[in-house]
């Protein structure tokens, strides 16, 4: 919180940029810039969360490879899905990949959803399927992943 005399706002330095100067807030009653409160506080908790539950970033990091590395793992151990990134420039946070055919894809995203594994569809310009694998998903979700994954490879070999 700011109080300042209208004496003192007539003596701020011009060349300020437009943010940095009191003028500017002044003269929009304190609304020219309203910090997005709400995107701070979730912040806040995530960052609590990292640290708190998680164990800090480097422990987030180490948990986030190990989530990646079973599914890129499982993938490359067979022929059926084809992760589409280069090993060298792979997410951590969105494995790609491509199974046969377009028709097995859709009936894996079908099935999958039908198993509670949704969100699987891959970017609608590219195609294919995406695991988006964020910060607070869980291995055990990448476990229920990779045996669905194995379970529709063997039915549909």
């Amino acid at each position: 919180m700011v109080i300042i005399r209208q004496d003192m706002l007539d003596m701020e330095n011009k060349d300020l940029p437009t943010m940095l100067k009191y003028s500017t807030h002044a003269s929009k009653n304190s609304m020219y810039n309203t910090p997005p409160c709400f995107g701070i506080y979730t912040i806040d908790l995530v960052l609590k969360w990292i640290e708190e539950t998680m164990g800090g970033l480097g422990k987030m990091e180490a948990h986030n490879i190990q989530k990646a590395d079973a599914l890129y793992d499982f993938m490359d151990a067979g022929a059926f899905y084809r992760p589409t990134a280069e090993k060298y420039s792979r997410s951590l946070m969105n494995v790609t990949f491509r199974l046969p055919t377009e028709d097995l894809e859709k009936k894996f995203i079908a099935q999958a959803a039908e198993k509670g594994l949704g969100g699987l569809k891959g970017h609608r310009s590219v195609g294919g399927c995406r695991a988006s694998i964020y910060n607070a998903t869980g291995m055990e979700s990448i476990n229920a992943l990779v045996q669905f994954m194995e379970s529709f490879e063997k039915e549909n070999k």
